[in-house]
């Protein structure tokens, strides 16, 4: 029970790091950008290119994954996005959604179609004991990554004077421009910031889930699930939310293979329904 209970956390770990970028994009710019998943795509593929191609230790795999996935999204923040800022949130959907095929299509078209795994170092492999637990190693490693990356992000945007403009720049515009604030510049910074940790979480995730030219699809669900049940405040809520879904997924797989996969569902359901806005409902703003 106590080993379910730790790669639950682990895996609730990995589906926060792979989701907080959209719960920045989605709950502190009010934008919805269903491409979020491209941007972790990128960074397991840059991860295993690296690694497999040009023999590149893992963990400074990991600080490229970042900046290939940031860099790619100032690009596109700058050329494409901002031109749907204002725009109705249908008009939002249906372009990101344009960018998971388009993304799809050239991953199959340069890398194939088969998946990529990623083979860890000797020392990251296997499990240890402790106190009668099974820890594995990486799974360790990701809580320790995750924790600290959850620490560093809600004091950035909660104590921090660009968390501040940021949420000027939000609620009103405007009045934030008046004041000096350069919104375009901390609109791309911070759809930058949640593009590159996508790309932290694909690298992350690389070992874990696979890479293949599906996956902005096959894990958009995930990503939207971690945000509707977390709310969209603050990174409280989807940090929580991930950790029960992680636990959720996890322990229903094992408990009850047969009907594993419909169990973080039925989660997402049953706490939509006592709490319609998410764990953590957002305040106001514009």
């Amino acid at each position: 029970m106590a080993t379910i209970l730790f790669d639950g956390i682990a895996y609730g770990m990995l589906l926060f790091v792979l989701a907080c970028g959209l719960s920045v994009t989605l709950g502190l710019m009010n934008f919805i950008n269903l491409a979020h998943g491209a941007f972790a795509m990128l960074g397991g593929y840059v991860t295993a290119i690296l690694m497999s191609r040009w023999q590149v230790p893992f963990f400074l795999c990991l600080p490229a994954a970042f900046l290939a996935a940031a860099a790619v999204g100032l690009v596109l923040e700058r050329i494409l996005y901002r031109q749907l800022y204002r725009r109705s949130p249908l008009d939002q959907v249906l372009f990101s959604i344009g960018i998971v095929f388009m993304a799809m299509a050239a991953a199959d078209y340069l890398m194939g179609s088969e998946q990529q795994i990623i083979q860890l170092p000797d020392y990251l492999r296997g499990r240890v004991e402790v106190l009668g637990i099974g820890i594995g190693i990486y799974r360790a490693l990701i809580i320790v990554i995750c924790g600290v990356l959850v620490l560093v992000l809600q004091g950035v945007l909660a104590r921090t004077r660009f968390g501040s403009r940021l949420r000027a720049a939000v609620d009103d515009p405007r009045a934030a421009r008046g004041l000096g604030i350069r919104v375009d510049t901390v609109f791309a910074v911070t759809f930058a910031m949640g593009s590159g940790l996508a790309g932290l979480g694909g690298a992350l995730g690389a070992e874990i889930l696979g890479v293949d030219p599906t996956f902005p699809l096959k894990y958009m669900i995930y990503f939207l699930i971690v945000v509707t049940v977390g709310g969209t405040s603050s990174l409280t809520g989807p940090f929580l939310a991930a950790l029960l879904l992680g636990i959720a997924d996890v322990a229903g797989k094992y408990y009850v293979p047969a009907a594993g996969s419909f169990v973080i569902y039925t989660v997402m359901i049953v706490v939509l329904l006592l709490r319609p806005q998410g764990l953590f409902a957002r305040g106001g703003g514009r």
